[in-house]
């Protein structure tokens, strides 16, 4: 363990990112003698930790797919083992996982999306195209849709669609006839080749700035296999359901597409639903909650410098402010 530049404790070279904000924008929800988050992509359990070591009453549930992020989350809240729930499961069962721990309310929650960098790191994963690897990207290893299925199997057309709106390619339909194509010759089964395959799609011009031309490939796929913004799309809203009075939610996003989707959710909710030109709002129609940030937030360019992975972070919070009105 070692201390970064403002003391805060890190293990193992890992940097949580936007740490201190994250905590201060946590930290007014914590108060109460009972005080419970939700991790609801716990990773390395950097936030979980430092969230525990600042509130000593603090109950945290964590969950997360990936059975190796919960290994090594269990052994570094091991001192916390007391205060803790850690389960393996998809974050869109956040409301099935509060039930069996008997929380049906909680005070805040935490989403810090997107790939964790020991699924970046270890090449055998088949996550980043820096590494020779097979075309694997599964966070849960034992479901069934791999990278290379859905890379041989999957049409052209569903190709470009994903293409499209997971990765926001605008060459995609070029990409997608090219792997089509390449496929024929031989299954595409690792994760340079494709890499290989995309940089040849893409136009020489385009090919010379923006970084690697498989960045967009890559995470669209991943987004496919893992079904990431599905699962956003329904445990944001589950989290937000969950909180009581003056409860909390931050949201780290690392592309656009998680960023618009977390601002579609909370914009939502804090806007009036009922008809308009009322003289007065109705109780059931005013906004349960309020933003806390202005736009999204972005780290620090001294944080960036630390750890450059934080680079593309944009963090969202809202609180709750009123609770739901009975409308019956």
């Amino acid at each position: 363990m070692r201390a970064d530049d403002n003391g805060l404790q890190v293990r193992g070279g890992h940097v949580p990112v936007m740490l201190e904000r994250v905590l201060e924008l946590l930290a007014p929800a914590l108060t109460g003698p009972d005080p419970v988050v939700v991790d609801a992509n716990l990773g390395l359990g950097g936030h979980a930790e430092a969230l525990l070591a600042a509130h000593p009453s603090l109950h945290l549930i964590g969950i997360d797919r990936d059975p190796t992020a919960i290994e090594r989350s269990t052994v570094r809240l091991a001192p916390y083992a007391g205060r803790t729930t850690l389960v393996r499961a998809v974050s869109d069962e956040l409301p099935d996982v509060l039930a069996r721990a008997g929380r049906r309310r909680i005070d805040g929650a935490l989403f810090d999306l997107g790939v964790s960098s020991p699924q970046l790191d270890e090449a055998e994963r088949g996550f980043a195209y820096s590494y020779d690897a097979p075309l694997d990207m599964r966070m849960d290893r034992e479901q069934e849709l791999t990278a290379e299925q859905v890379v041989n199997t999957y049409s052209a057309g569903e190709l470009t669609r994903i293409l499209r709106d997971y990765g926001e390619e605008r060459f995609a339909p070029r990409v997608a006839r090219l792997i089509t194509q390449e496929r024929a010759k031989e299954a595409i089964t690792s994760t340079k080749r494709l890499a290989e395959i995309v940089k040849m799609a893409i136009p020489a011009a385009t090919r010379r700035t923006g970084g690697n031309p498989a960045k967009r490939t890559f995470q669209a796929l991943r987004i496919e296999v893992n079904g990431e913004l599905t699962a956003l799309d329904e445990a944001l809203p589950a989290a937000l359901d969950a909180l009581v009075l003056g409860g909390r939610v931050v949201v780290l996003a690392y592309h656009s597409l998680e960023d618009r989707l977390t601002k579609q959710v909370l914009v939502a909710r804090t806007k009036e639903t009922g008809p308009p030109g009322l003289p007065v709002p109705l109780p059931a129609h005013q906004p349960r909650f309020r933003l806390l940030t202005r736009g999204a937030e972005l780290p620090s360019e001294e944080e960036v410098a630390r750890n450059p992975r934080a680079a593309s972070a944009r963090l969202r919070a809202a609180e709750r402010i009123r609770e739901p009105v009975d409308e019956d």
